[in-house]
């Protein structure tokens, strides 16, 4: 089937988005976006429409280099640092969220190395030239980028955002000094009358905040040293429930926690499940708990070049209890009887690659369990170097060309039965994979069947820039699906290749635009699409039949790479983008301005 892409505009030919072509025109009005002259008095409101957004939030006058006081910035440019909407949770009439600071720079560091300074017309990551590294010399360099993550809630019927960040910072010094070293506010979920949210804290710990939704009031903080990681929060048949991993980032091992606290007592929690990965997006089907995992450390995968991963180590997909059984919902009785149902081995073929993958959005409708995977650009490039080092350019460009996915869509349905049925919605009937011993002991990579046929069309929705399944919704009795499309990092990515690889900049950018990128089916084109800036939205209408196009721009904002979040409330989807172009700050160019956006879309509206 061809890929089901029906572009909004084109922008770049692939060449020209690795850096080897023309500047960027600026682009038309993009999905939803007003245009100048609109009659508000006759025209509807926009929809989808940004309801709330990012402010800039610093001044910036050179990598290094002190911070001038604003904004509004008297030397310097304005930046806004707040570029993920990361954790957001309906309670009632309100939204509770936060934000994620340059996490595109901390992401590069931590995986992938980066610690020389980036600097261009979008963004800048200082690592360790920054003032936040230079006044605190114990920080490590991917660090340098940190900021303190923000807190809000949006009253969704008075149309009024208010941010909670100083009822923390003015309280105790504990609480402050918590949110000050959080690395960004990862997940958020309520029940009971709180509201909990927080994240990774600096080091190897989370940090967990809580509030009164009734009253808005801060309830306190505190510190959970046992924890690395949290993504995801879900309610289940009348209990709260979230994921978290062990370790650095959690990269040892997982967890799922039920909330068995009050306002009285809002960090009660009880370990209801053992899981060798960390857990990542969380929900409830046919009366089960299921969580998609994502694998451990670069430690832990570049082990692969010596023996695959053990399943259970890899991506998989993991299934409670039923929750009706036994004492109502799950328990610490079970936190051993989950099930594991599928991992990423039965579709990559590529080892090094397979335990690089990780699982993100995951939701159940119509009778299915959908779920998609994820994929940090070049991190399994950087394992496959490191476990089979290239001895020549040629070997290292196809190691870059070889080694990137995009994303893959399955469901299943029957799940831990023995006529459990599991289909490859969106994917590739073959994948490059590394064989060490061909060419006399040299190495060399062959396509090699997935044996799997896709139901719908090629990997990433057709189009081999989304690398993300961020997050799955329901809303209007339609299934939303949010991605990350990387297309407008490309040209800074086959930088970060280069130097990686020990490349040429042109080598590396052409191996990134090779055609297996597209991981294509037989029937399709095998060329390289031109790329369309902006994270993907899709929905499913119904289970028989392919996923649409929503937006392929960024839902209104091409500088919004991904939609990183999604609540919904009946037919109304409220949507948390990514966008860390933190130089984007001047409303006056023809460009979009970065950071964070909350965007509502009414699926009724929709066609």
């Amino acid at each position: 089937m061809k890929p089901i892409r029906n572009h909004s505009r084109r922008l770049w030919a692939a060449v020209a988005v690795l850096g080897l072509g023309a500047a960027l025109t600026a682009p038309t009005t993009a999905l939803g976006a007003p245009t100048a002259g609109d009659d508000r008095h006759h025209q509807p409101k926009p929809n989808p429409q940004v309801i709330a957004k990012a402010a800039p939030d610093e001044c910036f006058a050179g990598v290094g280099q002190p911070y001038p006081a604003g904004p509004p910035c008297a030397s310097g440019q304005a930046k806004v640092n707040h570029g993920y909407l990361w954790g957001m949770t309906r309670a009632g009439d309100d939204i509770w969220f936060g934000s994620g600071a340059n996490v595109n720079c901390l992401t590069s560091g931590r995986q992938l190395g980066s610690n020389e300074p980036v600097l261009n017309d979008d963004w800048v990551c200082e690592y360790q030239e920054s003032q936040i590294v230079k006044t605190n010399p114990q920080l490590p360099g991917y660090l340098g980028d940190h900021r303190t993550p923000r807190l809000y809630t949006y009253d969704t019927e008075a149309k009024r955002l208010t941010e909670k960040t100083d009822l923390v910072i003015g309280s105790a010094k504990e609480h402050s000094d918590r949110l000050r070293s959080t690395t960004g506010i990862r997940a958020a979920g309520n029940f009971g009358g709180v509201a909990l949210l927080g994240g990774p804290a600096i080091g190897k710990s989370i940090n967990l905040f809580a509030f009164d939704t009734d009253t808005g009031a801060f309830l306190g903080s505190r510190n959970f040293p046992e924890f690395g990681n949290i993504r995801h929060f879900t309610v289940a048949e009348g209990a709260l429930y979230g994921g978290v991993g062990v370790g650095a980032n959690g990269s040892l091992r997982g967890h799922v926690l039920r909330w068995i606290g009050s306002k009285a007592d809002p960090f009660n929690f009880q370990i209801v499940a053992n899981l060798p990965a960390q857990a990542a997006d969380i929900a409830v089907h046919d009366g089960r708990v299921v969580v998609s995992t994502w694998p451990g450390s670069d430690a832990d995968l570049a082990t692969a070049a010596d023996e695959p991963a053990p399943p259970n180590k890899l991506a998989s997909i993991w299934m409670s209890p039923v929750l009706a059984h036994g004492a109502p919902g799950l328990n610490p009785e079970d936190v051993d009887a989950w099930q594991q149902i599928w991992d990423v081995s039965t579709y990559e073929p590529d080892a090094v690659v397979a335990a690089g993958y990780g699982l993100g959005g995951m939701v159940s409708y119509g009778g299915y369990l959908y779920w998609g995977t994820m994929h940090v650009p070049l991190k399994a490039t950087r394992q496959h170097l490191l476990a089979y080092p290239p001895a020549s350019d040629e070997a290292r460009q196809a190691t870059i060309q070889n080694t990137q996915r995009s994303i893959s869509i399955y469901r299943g349905k029957k799940l831990g039965e023995r006529k459990q049925k599991i289909e490859l919605l969106y994917g590739a009937t073959e994948l490059p994979a590394y064989d060490p011993a061909a060419n006399g002991g040299a190495g060399a990579w062959a396509k090699v069947s997935t044996g799997q046929t896709p139901l719908y069309g090629s990997s990433g929705f057709g189009n081999p820039y989304l690398n993300y399944t961020w997050k799955m919704a329901v809303a209007g009795g339609r299934l939303y699906v949010g991605t990350m499309d990387w297309s407008y990092l490309a040209k800074e990515l086959s930088q970060e290749a280069a130097a990686m690889a020990g490349l040429p900049v042109e080598a590396a950018a052409r191996a990134l635009s090779a055609p297996s990128l597209a991981a294509t089916t037989a029937d399709d084109d095998p060329a390289l699409p031109e790329p369309v800036y902006g994270g993907d939205l899709m929905v499913f209408e119904s289970t028989r039949e392919p996923a649409k196009l929503v937006s392929d721009s960024g839902v209104g904002n091409y500088l919004n790479y991904g939609i990183r979040n999604m609540v919904t409330d009946g037919a109304t989807l409220y949507l948390g983008t990514a966008n860390p172009m933190n130089l984007r700050a001047d409303p006056t160019d023809d460009v979009p301005e970065g950071g964070w956006e909350l965007i509502r879309y009414d699926t009724r509206g929709h066609h």
